[in-house]
């Protein structure tokens, strides 16, 4: 049977999808790209704004344009979120909630196309709960692994529905974890993500609590592993000697993702962020004191209810002092079920756009900025599967830039050192020099 895989959000998604995509070919499915033509379609969703629900549903209608008589399962936050919505979805057959997920493909061999959809979402809100068990996980077509380390969200920001459709936090064993990266190491993977829905408050649960850093610094104690990539973390949460290690162990990234969100204080504490404009100054300041070469990125929401002209050019004016590499900027959506959706100062949606568009042109500015600066350099990068603009191998440095070059396409999931010769509007042109190392 021909099983087709869509994923809509983060990272921690991407791992869940590439799991099943793991266990559906372990299990016979022949796994086929999702513009293709499947008997099953698998969309797993996000419910972060509106907008993401909307991407959910139009996959819905994708799946069924391309075979009508498709078996479709919906599972994820949007069908954890709102199940009897999804299930009226036109040609959905199955809503699984995230409790749900990881037995996907025993609930879709007991399901039948029968114009109406099953709906399996237990409560996930409030109910204690340990780290599913997803299996293997290795997709042989993903160059990068991500490895899902947490789980869960005991924050109440204003804004997110999170909480709600993900549960408690809750960590995986650091021994498991452990393991997992050297099975990840001898499959051949040239990196590891760790990723969760709250990375920075990995291990507070376990017994005994141990931190995020403790557990960078035993996995920077292996002989061998891939290089590791960290996910996003919150600003408050990046310790000293989480940033000692990044500077001192060429096994981490010099990558750290760091949700803004805003650079006015009010707004921040409207949003119940559990940091502030100055400390996230202060933060990035040391970060590219002390681990030279590091890419800063994050998000900003722009619209946030209650901004006015002088709180959005703060973030404006914070942004441009400080020397980030790249940021996400999303205009805020409201979200029903959460306290924001309430506020009464809601932003027009024009007013929404053009800061999206001052903020975002701002980003192109400093991201051209952080990319010259290596202009001449060899960076180690990790050959991407897919082909880049044409036809030249795309890499990904642990700074998280860009670079194409030509070469031999058998360098694909190693690692090459590459020569930035040129700055384009999207990344850079350079040359191949040789291998490069791993573990």
């Amino acid at each position: 049977m021909r099983i087709a895989f869509a994923t809509v959000g983060c990272r921690l998604n991407q791992f869940e999808t590439d799991a099943l995509r793991g266990k559906a070919r372990a299990e016979g499915y022949k796994i086929v790209p999702f513009d293709a033509v499947a008997e099953t379609y698998v969309i797993n969703t996000c419910t972060i704004t509106a907008e993401a629900d909307a991407d959910s549903r139009q996959l819905v209608r994708q799946a069924l344009r391309r075979n009508p008589s498709a078996l479709v399962a919906v599972t994820g936050c949007y069908a954890q979120a709102a199940p009897d919505v999804v299930a009226e979805i036109p040609g959905v057959d199955l809503v699984l909630g995230n409790a749900e997920k990881p037995e996907l493909l025993a609930h879709i061999q007991g399901a039948r196309k029968n114009g109406g959809a099953r709906v399996l979402v237990g409560a996930v809100a409030g109910q204690p709960r340990t780290m599913d068990d997803y299996g293997p996980g290795i997709d042989p077509d993903r160059t990068r692994a991500f490895l899902k380390v947490q789980d869960g969200c005991n924050y109440r920001c204003s804004f997110c529905i999170v909480p709600e459709v993900r549960g408690a936090n809750r960590s995986q064993p650091p021994e498991r974890i452990l393991d997992e990266i050297r099975r990840l190491h001898a499959a051949g993977f040239p990196e590891v993500v760790l990723t969760g829905i709250h990375l920075g408050t990995y291990g507070r649960d376990l017994t005994p609590p141990m931190s995020l850093s403790e557990l960078c610094r035993r996995i920077a104690d292996l002989d061998a592993a891939p290089r590791i990539r960290l996910s996003s973390l919150d600003p408050h949460e990046v310790k000293p000697d989480l940033i000692r290690l990044l500077a001192g162990s060429p096994r981490f990234c010099r990558h750290l993702h760091l949700p803004l969100q805003s650079g006015d204080e009010r707004i921040l504490r409207r949003m119940r962020r559990g940091h502030t404009a100055a400390q996230f100054r202060e933060l990035v300041e040391r970060l590219v004191t002390e681990v030279p070469g590091i890419a800063v990125s994050g998000d900003v929401i722009v619209g946030f209810p209650g901004e006015d002209d002088r709180a959005f050019q703060r973030t404006v004016d914070l942004l441009g002092a400080l020397p980030i590499a790249a940021m996400h900027v999303f205009s805020y959506s409201r979200r029903p079920g959460t306290d924001a959706a309430g506020y009464p100062d809601q932003v027009p949606k024009p007013v929404k756009a053009e800061r999206s568009r001052i903020l975002r042109s701002l980003v192109a500015r400093k991201a051209h900025t952080f990319r010259r600066q290596f202009l001449g350099e060899t960076l180690e990068v990790v050959v991407l599967h897919r082909d880049g603009p044409d036809g030249l191998l795309e890499g990904l440095s642990d700074n998280y830039l860009r670079v194409w070059f030509a070469g031999d396409p058998g360098l694909r999931g190693g690692i090459a050192r590459a020569r930035v010769e040129q700055v384009t509007g999207r990344g850079l042109l350079g040359s191949v020099q040789g291998l490069g190392t791993a573990g």
